[in-house]
């Protein structure tokens, strides 16, 4: 019987900065695929041009968080995403959703994933319940009024956020 390979996961997102929530699905792609890249969008379209970190901290804040997750890698990326998925080999998209107003983004994303390459997979996860609220742009604004981040995101990302937001 031939050997069962779970394939190469993308998990994309500007994650600026990068939650807990992040992380979680991270780790739980890390649970269910061979390989996770995890890919960070270097200038983001969606939310606007502007990120409060460089991709080259939000990289470096990822990594510090996964050194345990020996299939996982952290790499930046600037072009289409399924572009960027076919160069590392990947299958899948892996996508967390929190509520009905991501499933709506995420469902016109995944036709137009689609459209440009059937053969990758867009797979969701549930957020876990206790991050089904967690943002990026709600952990930035408790941080601009000086909010407690700690249950939100890694001490490191809390530090430096409140440095960047709070001057």
């Amino acid at each position: 019987m031939p050997e069962l390979t779970r394939g190469t996961a993308l998990c994309p997102g500007t994650y600026d900065p990068v939650t807990f929530g992040h992380l979680d699905i991270i780790g739980r792609a890390a649970n269910v695929f061979d390989r996770v890249v995890v890919a960070v969008v270097n200038k983001p379209v969606r939310k606007g041009s502007q990120t409060v970190f460089t991709t080259e901290e939000r990289v470096a804040f990822i990594r510090a968080e996964v050194e345990d997750l020996a299939n996982v890698e952290v790499k930046s990326f600037d072009s289409l995403l399924v572009r960027f998925a076919r160069e590392n080999g990947a299958t899948a998209i892996v996508k967390g959703l929190r509520a009905i107003s991501d499933f709506e983004y995420e469902f016109e994303m995944n036709q137009l994933n689609r459209t440009m390459d059937p053969e990758i997979e867009s797979i969701y996860m549930m957020s876990s319940p206790n991050f089904s609220f967690l943002s990026s742009s709600g952990v930035r604004e408790l941080a601009v009024f000086g909010g407690d981040l700690g249950q939100l995101v890694p001490e490191a990302v809390e530090r430096r956020l409140k440095e960047e937001l709070q001057r």
